[in-house]
C-alpha cells in the first residue's frame, strides 16, 4: 500500500489523504484549505490527483476542513459513494449548502465593491454543486464493518470530536496477509459534554493521526465552566457583550450546554443569549434526531429531568438577516455566539465590526485559529484588525479558552495511541509544523515503543513497509 498525503500535512486545514491499496484509490476526507483568500481559492480549485480515478471516498466527519471540497471533487468527475456515519450524512448537506451560499455572497460583495482587486470573480462552487454531493452520501452505523471495495472493509469508531465524527478503521488483504490501518480523523477530548469519549480500535498496524494540539495542554475539562463563569460575570459587570466566534457544529452546542448549566445553577446572571447562525440552528435540530451519539452526562443533566438539551428560556436561535441585524441594538450584558469559528466568513464579522472597538466587550476565542485568519489576528491581539476591508481598533478584551477545542491535546493524543496494540507505523498530520514535530518528538522519546514516526510533507507518497525496511 501507499499513502499519498494530499492535504493537511504540516498544516491544519484541507484534509485529504489518498490510500493506494491493491490498485484501488481511496480518498480519506476532502476538506477545504483555509487561509489567504487567493491562495486558498487556487489550492482548493485543483487536486494533486485525478478525481475520476478515485474508487471510493471515506469521510471522517462534517467539518468543512474535512468535507468542504466534496462539491469540487464531484464537479470534476468523481462518481462513487462517499461513506460516512449516519449523523455525518445528515450534517454534510447543510454544511456544504452554507459554505456554497457564503461563497456566492462573498464573491458578489467583492465583485461589487472591490472590482480593482485581483480576486477570483466566481465562487469555488455553487449551491447547486453542493446539492449534487448528497446523492453520493452513504451513512453507516458505528462499529458495524462494511465493504467499500472488494476485500476492503471499513469500520467507524467514535472519535468524540463532533456529532457523527469517526476514526476510520480499514482492514484489507495484501500479499496473503491481513493488514490494518487507522485514520484518526479529528480526535475529541475525553470527558467533554454531550458526546461519548473517543474510542480507538484495540489493534492497528498503521496509524495516521492528527496533531492540531500536539505540543499543548488544554485546561482541564472540569475547570472550563468555572473559567467561562468568570468571563461572563466580569463582562456583565461592565455592561458589555461577550462575542464568541464558534463553529456551528459542536463548539456552539457545547458552549450553549455549559451556559445552560451555569444559568441553571445561578452562577451567571440571566441575560439574552443569541446563537446568530442559521447553520448552527439547523445543526442543533440534528442533535434531537441523533440522540444515539449522546453521552450519559446529557441524560443525567437534562433528559432525566424532562428538560430539553440545548433549548432554554433566554436563548435565541436566529435565522433571518433582520433578526441578526437587530442584535446590534441590544444593550449589554448579552452573549452573541456566531460563525464562522475562525472569523473568516459568516455573521461573526459583522458583530466584530460592531463590537471589537468597545472596551466594555469581550471577544472570547474557544477554538483553534489557523494562520493568516482574522481569528488568529485577534488571538495575537493586533491593535488594528481589518474587517470587510475596514480598519477596526481592537479595544475589546480578548480571552482564550482552548479547553473548548474539539481537538485532543498532546496528553490525550498520546493516550489515544497508548490504548492501541500492534502499532508499527505512525504518520503525524493535521497540525502546523511546530505542533506535528513536537508531537512526533514526544512519541519518539518513549523508547519502549517500537514504532516508526513520520511527519509527511505535502505531496509525499509513502509506503509503510519501505519505511520499516530502512
Amino acid at each position: 500500500m501507499k499513502i499519498h498525503f494530499s492535504g493537511a500535512a504540516q498544516e491544519v486545514t484541507g484534509s485529504k489523504h489518498l490510500l493506494e491499496i491493491n490498485g484501488k484509490f481511496i480518498l480519506l476526507d476532502c476538506g477545504l484549505f483555509q487561509g489567504h483568500r487567493q491562495e486558498a481559492y487556487q489550492k482548493n480549485k485543483t487536486f494533486p490527483f485525478d478525481p475520476k480515478a478515485i474508487d471510493a471516498v471515506v469521510l471522517s466527519h462534517g467539518h468543512l476542513d474535512h468535507c468542504g471540497n466534496l462539491p469540487t471533487l464531484v464537479k470534476k468527475g468523481y462518481h462513487g459513494k462517499i461513506f460516512c456515519t449516519e449523523a455525518t450524512a445528515d450534517i454534510v448537506p447543510i454544511m456544504l449548502a452554507d459554505s456554497a451560499h457564503i461563497q456566492e455572497q462573498d464573491e458578489k460583495f467583492m465583485g461589487k465593491h472591490f472590482q480593482e482587486l485581483k480576486v477570483p470573480n466566481e465562487p469555488l462552487y455553487t449551491v447547486k454543486d453542493a446539492e449534487a454531493v448528497t446523492a453520493h452520501l452513504s451513512g453507516r452505523a458505528y462499529r458495524t464493518p462494511f465493504e467499500i471495495l472488494p476485500g476492503i472493509l471499513v469500520e467507524f469508531y467514535d472519535a468524540g470530536h463532533i456529532l457523527g465524527s469517526a476514526s476510520v478503521y480499514i482492514t484489507f488483504q495484501e500479499n496473503g496477509k491481513t493488514r490494518t490501518f487507522l485514520f484518526s480523523g479529528d480526535i475529541g477530548r475525553a470527558q467533554k459534554n454531550i458526546l461519548r469519549n473517543p474510542e480507538p480500535p484495540k489493534n492497528v498496524e498503521i496509524v495516521v493521526i492528527e496533531s492540531t494540539y500536539g505540543n499543548r495542554k488544554h485546561e482541564p475539562v472540569a475547570e472550563l465552566r468555572t473559567e467561562l463563569e468568570k468571563i461572563v460575570k466580569n463582562t456583565a459587570l461592565r455592561g458589555g457583550k461577550i462575542i464568541i466566534p464558534a463553529f456551528s457544529l459542536q463548539r456552539t452546542q457545547e458552549l450553549v450546554y455549559d451556559l445552560h448549566i451555569l444559568e441553571k445553577e445561578k452562577r451567571i446572571p440571566k441575560m439574552p443569549i443569541f446563537v446568530d447562525s442559521p447553520l448552527a440552528t439547523n445543526v442543533t435540530d440534528l442533535y434531537r434526531k441523533h440522540k444515539e451519539c449522546f453521552d450519559e452526562e446529557s441524560y443525567q443533566d437534562f433528559l432525566s429531568e424532562g428538560e430539553a438539551v440545548l433549548f432554554f428560556e433566554g436563548l435565541h436561535y436566529t435565522r433571518s438577516v433582520e433578526e441578526s441585524k437587530a442584535i446590534k441594538d441590544v444593550v449589554g450584558p448579552a452573549i452573541i455566539i456566531s460563525a464562522s469559528g475562525m472569523c473568516e466568513g459568516g455573521r461573526i464579522r459583522h458583530h466584530l465590526r460592531n463590537e471589537a472597538s468597545d472596551p466594555k466587550n469581550t471577544i472570547l476565542i474557544i477554538g483553534y485559529q489557523a494562520e493568516y485568519t482574522l481569528g488568529r489576528r485577534i488571538v495575537e491581539r493586533r491593535p488594528v484588525i481589518k474587517i470587510f476591508d475596514e480598519l477596526i481598533k481592537l479595544r475589546a478584551d480578548v480571552k482564550v479558552l482552548n479547553g473548548y477545542s474539539g481537538h485532543a491535546d498532546a496528553d490525550e493524543l498520546d493516550a489515544f495511541l497508548e490504548n492501541i496494540e500492534g502499532i508499527k507505523n505512525v504518520f503525524v498530520v493535521h497540525g502546523e509544523s511546530s505542533q506535528s514535530f513536537a508531537f512526533a518528538k514526544r512519541l519518539r522519546e518513549k523508547r519502549e515503543r517500537k514504532w516508526t514516526i513520520e511527519i509527511p510533507e505535502p505531496g509525499d507518497s509513502l509506503d509503510p513497509d519501505e519505511i520499516l525496511f530502512f
